[in-house]
C-alpha cells in the first residue's frame, strides 16, 4: 500500500469568500439609505437668474462627504466640470464660459489677485450688465488655490474675481462653526461650496434670501445625518515650522479675509 500523500489533503480548491453587501442607495438623492435626504431637498430643483458652473477638482469628485452632488440636486441651472484648469481650446470645458456672459468668480482675494465683494460689484453695475454666470470652485482649500492660479489667465479674459460681504471683526457664519464638524478645515469661517453659493445667490437671485435659506436647511440636514456616523473632530491646528512663527503673525493681516471668506 502506497503511502498517504501529505498533498492530497491540500488540492482542494477553498470556495471564496462572499463580498459583502453593499449599502442600498437612493434612486433620487443617490446617498446611502442611512443618509438619504430626499425629505430635504426640494420637490424640484430651484430655477435661477444665474447659471453656477461648479469646477471640481478630480480629487474632490469622489469624496463621499462633497457638497456638490447635492447642491446639484438642488439647483436647476448648475453645471459641473472636473478638472484640474479652466483653459480655452476647441473643445472648451463649458458653453456657458464662452465669453460672452457677464461671469464672476468666487474666491477670496489674494495679495496679487485682489477681489471685490458682491455688494461692491453689483453698486457699480448697471441692473442689466448683473452677472449671469457664477462659477465656483471645489476641492480642498491647497486644490482650490492651484486650480484658480492655474486657470485665472482664462478666467480674466471675461471674468471678474468676486468675494463673500464679510466683517473683518467677525470670525465668520459658517453652519460648521460648532461641534458638528465634518470635515477639518485650514482655519476658522471657512466654508464649504454649498454654503458659498447659497450666501452668493443671496445677493445675485431676486428671490435670493429664500434660496439661501433652502440651500442652507439641505446642508444642514446632511451635517446632522452625516455627523451620526463619525467621531466629532477638533478643528485642525496650524503647524508652523521653526523660525515662521514671527512672519506667520505678519502675514496675519494680510491674510485674515481668507478666514471668513470663502
Amino acid at each position: 500500500m502506497e503511502p498517504e500523500n501529505p498533498t492530497d489533503h491540500l488540492s482542494t480548491t477553498a470556495e471564496p469568500e462572499p463580498e459583502p453587501a453593499r449599502r442600498p442607495i437612493c434612486a433620487n438623492c443617490s446617498r446611502p439609505s442611512p443618509v438619504c435626504l430626499c425629505q430635504s431637498l426640494p420637490a424640484r430643483p430651484i430655477p435661477t437668474r444665474t447659471q453656477i458652473v461648479i469646477v471640481h477638482h478630480p480629487h474632490e469628485a469622489h469624496h463621499k462627504l462633497s457638497t456638490v452632488p447635492v447642491l446639484t440636486k438642488c439647483l436647476l441651472n448648475s453645471t459641473t466640470i472636473v478638472t484640474r484648469r479652466l483653459r480655452n481650446g476647441p473643445n472648451g470645458p463649458s458653453p456657458l464660459l464662452d465669453q460672452s456672459l457677464p461671469a464672476i468668480y468666487l474666491f477670496p482675494p489674494a495679495p496679487s489677485s485682489p477681489a471685490v465683494t458682491l455688494s461692491q460689484l453689483l453698486s457699480s453695475l448697471d441692473p442689466q450688465h448683473t452677472p449671469q454666470v457664477l462659477i465656483v470652485f471645489d476641492g480642498t482649500w491647497k486644490h482650490a488655490k492651484e486650480m484658480v492660479s492655474a486657470s485665472e489667465g482664462f478666467l480674466s479674459r471675461f471674468a471678474t474675481r468676486v468675494c463673500l460681504d464679510y466683517d473683518e471683526s467677525a470670525s465668520g457664519g459658517s453652519i460648521y462653526d460648532s461641534e458638528l464638524i465634518l470635515r477639518k478645515e485650514p482655519c476658522g469661517g471657512c466654508v464649504s461650496t454649498m454654503e458659498a453659493v447659497a450666501r452668493a445667490l443671496r445677493v445675485l437671485e431676486p428671490n435670493g434670501p429664500e434660496i439661501e435659506s433652502k440651500l442652507i436647511e439641505v446642508l444642514r440636514e446632511m451635517v446632522k445625518l452625516q455627523a451620526r456616523y463619525l467621531k466629532p473632530m477638533k478643528p485642525r491646528p496650524k503647524l508652523l515650522k521653526k523660525g515662521k512663527e514671527k512672519k506667520e503673525l505678519t502675514d496675519k493681516s494680510e491674510t485674515s479675509d481668507l478666514t471668513t471668506l470663502y
